[in-house]
């Protein structure tokens, strides 16, 4: 991701807001709204380390990768580590630069930041303590000192409660609970963790893969780490081992996409084209990208299958790329149509002139004077077989542009429906994120529906599962009583009965257990909420 490809992100932050990101029901739309959206890309620099010990140097590295995951899910668009060290490359700063104030402004400039994050942290008696300051890049102006600790062990929760203020310094109007954000990084094991960022920081093979197959290891659902070390066996060549770690994601996980990117790159290095369009497919159903569809053409093709369409729809939509027409001159060369092959070699030589098996195709076309089957068979003489070519690199930036873009039709769309329905749509938003684990983005979504719906019961439901998840049962409670208020519910009555049974009171359990199921004899979670009391030797009155 460089400058330009950041440029084009923060101009389509000039599309209507987000309903979830304001704070009025009104403020979705006009120009305020546009205003509100601009300005989000965020750049995290890695924490001072002011332990005075070497070996934690590793915590520092860690913020931004948790701070760009909670950023991210509250929908700020933050700059990665990659695109980071890019930046020092570009400015001739070493890696481990720790950069004044002015070289932090330089680096943001480089990378069209808005903001930059930047930081410290120590360690004493087991206690982790942090500072970060928000610098934004426009106004040249640091924010007071955001402070947060903890006892080391309990560092995901220092990291998330940091992100949580930063999110809330940029934006003041954001709405997400800090209890939310304390919530969302899930069950990793700190062990995992360390040796994930030690992995990912490393810049030798061999340490890079050790440390992330030690992460995985300990924890075989780890999905960041599964990808990190996917992507390092398929820099290291070891593509069976790629294949074999990255189909290990599961296919509703965010990282999916990236990951059948590559587990496709690495099954075609395999010569296992079928299983490689399957995964350039799977990705191109989602977010169909040009070099995604190029990629599904070429698998498909390397099968002798006609894959013409496929390869137009990649040109078409980017239509300066000069190899996607090079792939299409190949594809019409299978079908012997020479027009086709002259036309787009042509628009493939004007993007590229300096191509010489794309000037040698086009000679031996022109030479061979005929069209159909017979074309084939006299172009690809002495050895000369022109194929298709591969896209191998992963483009971060175009993935969250195409993502970015896909959000924002679908508020556009909301927008336009009554509230009621839109309250719905985004509920069901919200319930998917909440099955993918993802609570931050599921309170946004839920956030969202209550502001089109106010009276929504099922949104005031989804809420109380996402306070029930986050380790708030007072206000899992509130949202759910007001929720059985509007209207009785199975999720809200079992958000009840799940809080009762955990402060140990069975019988207000059983009481919401039988509430659900008057409502939905079969819904299976009640049934099993029944046989849980049961088990336990409370009978359902």
């Amino acid at each position: 991701m460089r400058r330009t490809a950041w440029a084009s992100l923060i101009l389509l932050l000039a599309l209507p807001a987000r309903a979830q990101n304001s704070s009025s029901p009104d403020a979705s739309s006009g120009p305020d709204a546009v205003k509100e959206t601009t300005g989000r890309l965020v750049l995290v620099l890695p924490f001072e380390n002011r332990s005075g010990q070497p070996n934690l140097q590793w915590i520092g590295d860690s913020f931004p990768d948790t701070l760009n995951q909670r950023l991210n899910s509250a929908g700020f668009l933050t700059i990665t580590r990659d695109d980071r060290q890019y930046a020092l490359d570009h400015l001739g700063f070493p890696v481990d630069f720790r950069p004044t104030r002015a070289t932090t402004i330089r680096i943001a400039q480089t990378l069209d930041a808005d903001y930059v994050v930047l930081g410290s942290f120590n360690v004493q008696n087991g206690t982790i303590t942090t500072q970060a300051q928000v610098l934004a890049v426009n106004k040249f102006s640091l924010s007071h000192p955001l402070e947060d600790s903890s006892p080391l062990a309990r560092l995901f929760d220092i990291e998330n409660a940091i992100a949580w203020k930063v999110a809330r310094q940029i934006d003041p109007h954001f709405t997400v609970a800090e209890q939310t954000f304390l919530a969302a990084s899930g069950q990793v094991k700190l062990s995992a963790f360390e040796n994930y960022i030690r992995g990912i920081s490393s810049p030798a093979s061999s340490e890079r893969i050790k440390r992330l197959q030690t992460a995985v290891a300990d924890e075989p659902k780890y999905a960041a780490a599964l990808l990190a070390l996917g992507k390092a066996q398929y820099a290291d060549r070891s593509y069976a081992d790629a294949a074999a770690t990255l189909a290990r994601m599961p296919k509703n996980d965010r990282l999916a996409l990236e990951a059948n990117f590559y587990l496709g790159l690495a099954r075609f290095n395999s010569a296992k084209y079928a299983d490689a369009e399957s995964a350039f497919a799977f990705v191109a159903s989602r977010l169909p990208l040009p070099e995604v569809v190029n990629n599904q053409a070429v698998a498909a093709s390397r099968q002798g299958k006609d894959a013409v369409a496929l390869f137009q729809r990649a040109s078409t939509a980017d239509p300066n790329d000069a190899d996607y027409h090079f792939n299409l001159a190949v594809a019409y060369l299978n079908r012997g149509d020479s027009p086709a092959i002259t036309r787009e070699l042509d628009t493939a030589l004007k993007l590229r002139a300096s191509d010489p098996e794309a000037t040698d195709l086009r000679t031996r076309v022109v030479q061979a004077h005929t069209s159909g089957p017979a074309l084939k068979t006299s172009v690809e003489t002495a050895g000369f077989e022109p194929l298709e070519r591969v896209r191998r690199t992963y483009s971060e930036a175009s993935f969250r542009q195409a993502a970015f873009q896909m959000d924002q039709m679908r508020a556009a769309r909301l927008a336009a429906l009554p509230p009621a329905q839109q309250a719905t749509e985004y509920t069901q938003q919200g319930r998917d994120y909440l099955a993918q684990g993802l609570i931050p983005e599921a309170e946004i979504e839920l956030q969202a529906a209550l502001t089109a719906d106010p009276r929504s019961e099922t949104a005031h439901a989804g809420l109380a599962q996402v306070r029930e998840q986050s380790g708030d049962p007072d206000s899992a409670r509130k949202e759910a009583n007001t929720s059985i208020q509007l209207k009785p519910n199975v999720p809200a009555y079992l958000v009840l009965a799940r809080l009762d049974l955990q402060a140990d009171h069975p019988d207000a359990s059983a009481g919401n257990v039988r509430n659900a199921l008057r409502l939905e004899p079969n819904n299976s979670a009640a049934l099993g909420m029944k046989q849980a009391l049961l088990a336990r030797g409370q009978a359902l009155p």
